[in-house]
């Protein structure tokens, strides 16, 4: 998940052009895949999109918090803190990197890093992918909005688009609502990291796998479409277990995307 505050801006303008449509929040008829017209984008879809990702917003915050403590406990300056957040807006990765986070640099560490950063990010490839269908009409501006994308505004928008919906304020809605959240308590969390120097003391470090897990619930597909998931968990605990290290999020990640590439679409 991805934003910076000048794209924060620059979509609250674009939606300020668009005319308002009072019955946006209404169920209209499932669309098809491939959008028949122009995209709508509504100040009243923005609005709904804020209030369905409302109820995802303590385990933002817990995370956000949790972040900002780690980049405050490595070392990072504010500035630095703030940079990160801004450019990479990635709480998985970053807490995974700043684990990682060493005294002295070299080429060797910063490949590491980047390597185990872009294998915990590489699910925004789908993720975005799946917003072609929806977002494929709208004009060249929607590119560098999709960095705001998240994993809560991307499901919260899907379960939307999946019951009929079809106004992209509400992806625009959740994901402003959830970035602006995520820069104010990183921010907060930097602030109080002499506070929260340890996040496993406050049960931080449990929130986020708490967090992805619930999320994953409305994704549920049957037994078939989780074996993916199964693969990945026993083969990133068997590499663990055998080389320690964190070779094991790459080895996961690679045997879960093979497996999801060998197992058919069928639900059970």
């Amino acid at each position: 998940m991805t934003h910076s505050p000048l794209l924060l801006l620059g979509t609250l303008r674009q939606l300020s052009t668009f005319e308002l449509h009072p019955d946006m929040t209404a169920r209209p008829p499932p669309t098809s895949d491939a959008p028949a017209g122009p995209v709508p984008v509504t100040r009243a879809g923005f609005l709904h999109g804020m209030r369905l990702a409302l109820p995802v917003m303590p385990g933002m915050m817990a995370i956000a918090l949790a972040t900002g403590a780690s980049a405050a406990r490595v070392g990072l300056s504010f500035g630095e803190n703030l940079a990160m957040c801004v450019t990479m807006f990635a709480s998985a990765s970053q807490l995974v990197v700043l684990e990682l986070w060493p005294k002295e640099f070299s080429p060797g560490t910063v490949l590491g890093l980047t390597l185990i950063a872009l294998t915990v990010n590489a699910r925004m490839l789908l993720i975005t992918a799946t917003l072609r269908p929806w977002f494929g009409a709208m004009p060249p501006w929607i590119y560098p909005v999709l960095h705001l994308t998240s994993d809560p505004s991307w499901i919260v928008s899907m379960r939307y688009r999946a019951e009929g919906g079809n106004d992209a304020g509400v992806f625009f809605g959740a994901s402003v609502l959830l970035a602006s959240f995520w820069l104010g308590f990183t921010q907060l969390g930097f602030a109080l990291g002499t506070l929260i120097a340890d996040p496993r003391r406050w049960g931080l470090d449990f929130v986020m796998p708490v967090f992805f897990g619930a999320m994953l619930v409305p994704l549920w597909r049957g037994r078939r479409a989780a074996l993916p998931w199964m693969v990945a968990g026993a083969v990133a605990l068997v590499v663990e277990r055998l080389l320690g290290g964190w070779t094991f999020i790459v080895a996961g990640a690679l045997a879960g995307a093979i497996t999801g590439g060998l197992v058919d679409d069928r639900r059970d």
